[in-house]
């Protein structure tokens, strides 16, 4: 415990956002204590577990400084390199694309990020769940009170510090997938049309298996249940499912203020996920630090909690705003039948769809 019993940084939630905002604040000497409801952190397992290679970031997010140091992602938390992405429509003509992806072993991968917040200083809570948030304090389901000077909520679009203090919504598409063991391509697979709708649906290859799974907009899937999709999809593959795993991601993009007096909010549940494409690891990653430093920077030399949002419109606005762009046009195009974007996937549109998908202007056929 810190003296006087009062943290400088409370955060709710220990995923990539939360770690990653831990770890750069207790760089800077402060007394970080994350609060965490799971026990270990990065289970359950929820999501497809694909980043881009550190190379690749530096194509997807130019403005962001020091990949380097942001993404020190071990070998363990790897399960395969990829090189290759294979955008499928509803005939199966794949358009290929170059992309130097990682497919992780994501819980591995999120305790190698507890693991650089310890490293750094802070300390953990886990098996702690959060029952309410009342000024510098939150509550426990134990009854047990913490206090703390600034409280970021890093847990995610149910995340109580934003439930409390945040009156905002966002579309948030169901995601299910499963893990599968079995032979399978070294390419990733992202798969459009009636196979997802409003969605996208993916095979992500690992070593010895693969992550498969896809996500929906239920107002457009025509009163199929997701986990209708799910099994018709995962049904095109072969091998032993080891693991079932469900999910939720926030895909309005960023909400337009992350402060509010002393709380801030990071990652999902700042909206800090590309419309686009889904990506949401190393985009909560980048809004951690960003996070983490100017709460160092508060505490040590004044500096306003609002430069937050600043250096993150900086580093991040440009791209999120091209990738909710896509997303809304790619949400009326997708409401086509599959005959029609079997005619629209083809090598002329290929630079079309593929700046959509990374989050570029659409609008520039290369």
């Amino acid at each position: 415990m810190p003296e006087k019993g009062v943290w400088d940084v409370i955060i709710v939630g220990g995923g990539p956002a939360g770690s990653t905002t831990a770890r750069y604040a207790a760089e800077g000497g402060l007394k970080v204590l994350v609060v965490d409801g799971r026990d270990p952190i990065g289970s359950p397992l929820q999501c497809g577990e694909l980043v881009p290679t550190n190379d690749e970031m530096r194509r997807l997010c130019p403005n962001v400084p020091e990949m380097d140091d942001l993404f020190q992602t071990p070998d363990k938390a790897i399960s395969l390199i990829t090189k290759k992405m294979h955008i499928v429509p509803p005939n199966k003509k794949a358009l290929v694309f170059d992309f130097g992806g990682m497919v992780l072993n994501r819980v591995a991968h999120d305790e190698a990020l507890v693991d650089l917040a310890k490293e750094s200083g802070a300390e953990f809570k886990v098996g702690a769940r959060v029952e309410s948030v009342e000024e510098n304090k939150i509550i426990l389901r134990s009854g047990e009170e913490i206090e703390g000077k600034i409280i970021v909520g890093a847990g995610g679009h149910n995340d109580p510090v934003r439930k409390k203090y945040w009156d905002i919504e966002t579309l948030n598409i169901p995601v299910k997938f499963v893990l599968m063991d079995g032979d399978f391509s070294d390419s990733l697979e992202l798969h459009f049309g009636s196979v997802a709708p409003g969605g996208y649906a993916w095979m992500f290859p690992k070593k010895g298996g693969a992550n498969i799974g896809l996500g929906i907009q239920r107002k457009l899937s025509k009163g199929r249940s997701l986990n209708e999709y799910t099994e018709d999809f995962i049904s095109n593959y072969e091998g032993n499912i080891s693991f079932k795993g469900a999910g939720s991601l926030p895909m309005s993009g960023a909400i337009d203020s992350f402060v509010k007096g002393n709380k801030l909010l990071v990652g999902d549940s700042a909206g800090m996920v590309l419309p686009s494409n889904g990506a949401g690891i190393t985009i909560a990653m980048i809004g951690g630090r960003i996070a983490g430093q100017v709460i160092s920077e508060h505490f040590n030399n004044g500096t306003s909690l609002n430069e937050y949002g600043k250096i993150w419109e900086k580093q991040m606005g440009k791209v999120m705003r091209n990738s909710k762009r896509s997303f809304m046009i790619g949400s009326i195009i997708f409401r086509l039948p599959d005959w029609i974007l079997n005619l629209m996937f083809n090598r002329f549109l290929k630079g079309f769809i593929w700046r959509a998908v990374t989050c570029r202007k659409m609008f520039w056929i290369i």
